[in-house]
């Protein structure tokens, strides 16, 4: 008789579901699909994460706390926090996606349970504030817009690779020339005048 063990089986679903939503967004999504890739009964995943959009949600704000304590902003450091945020995102690449879909599916409307997602995203608003406060970068532009125009610039080419491939080019030297003018683009923005 096989032993039954609800964490992994809780760890399949959701990286089936991480997938299946990266890829079909939450109306493409199909419980069916997770189940069967997960191996698991799909009552199961109705009894441990509720409904599609409930399962998307956590989901999502799984994966973004997964990144908010995995790069902390640097504000001393703004080139290698850019450089670990672009890696982040060519290693993760079902993030963006994930939220290009939450984006097109949900615009602006606040998600049920986005409590810890803001809360770390709070605190990287605060280093910024801080930085600014000790002089590091610049307080020209205001901390969350800042942040903001920051994550924008690491991620554009990673949500929407067509306008990279037709603007910038393909593979190296396009991507290592792409890299480094982001950088350049953030050290400006946060420069001190």
């Amino acid at each position: 008789m096989a032993v039954r063990d609800p964490e992994a089986t809780k760890a399949r679903i959701f990286e089936a579901a991480v997938a299946e939503f990266a890829r079909h967004g939450i109306a493409g999504a199909r419980i069916d699909r997770i189940a069967a890739e997960a191996r698991a009964n799909k009552q199961l995943i109705y009894a441990y994460f509720g409904n599609k959009a409930e399962l998307f949600t956590q989901v999502l704000g799984r994966c973004m706390v997964d990144l908010a304590i995995a790069l902390p902003v640097d504000v001393d450091d703004i080139e290698g926090w850019m450089d670990r945020l672009m890696d982040y995102h060519a290693a993760h690449p079902e993030l963006l996606r994930l939220l290009f879909w939450e984006g097109i599916e949900y615009g602006t409307a606040e998600l049920p349970d986005e409590a810890e997602r803001q809360e770390h995203y709070a605190r990287k608003v605060a280093a910024v504030e801080d930085g600014q406060a000790r002089g590091v970068i610049s307080d020209a532009i205001p901390a969350r817009d800042l942040l903001f125009l920051l994550v924008a610039l690491a991620n554009w080419s990673t949500v929407v690779p067509q306008m990279k491939r037709i603007l910038v080019g393909g593979e190296d030297p396009a991507h290592e020339r792409l890299r480094a003018s982001v950088k350049e683009a953030a050290r400006r923005l946060v420069a001190k005048p």
